[in-house]
């Protein structure tokens, strides 16, 4: 599955949260890999689980990837 819009997931901040952007718009800070998904739920991105956010080439993983939530 690939998105046709730009999904940025920015480096941790001092607290572990990692911003995330869809298509120019942050929707919130993420603590975990299953709130990465469920921002992309509710940009209308269904049928998604953790392991396809993990490979899914179509995210920009910016300051580490998946794995990657400590500052």
């Amino acid at each position: 599955m690939a998105s046709a819009v730009p999904v940025v997931v920015y480096p941790p901040d001092e607290e572990g949260g990692r911003r995330v952007r869809v298509d120019g718009t942050i929707l919130g800070r993420a603590f975990r890999l299953r709130d990465v998904v469920a921002f992309l739920e509710t940009a209308g991105l269904q049928g998604i689980d953790d392991l396809d956010v993990a490979g899914a080439g179509w995210i920009e993983w910016r300051g580490g990837g998946p794995e990657v939530w400590e500052h």
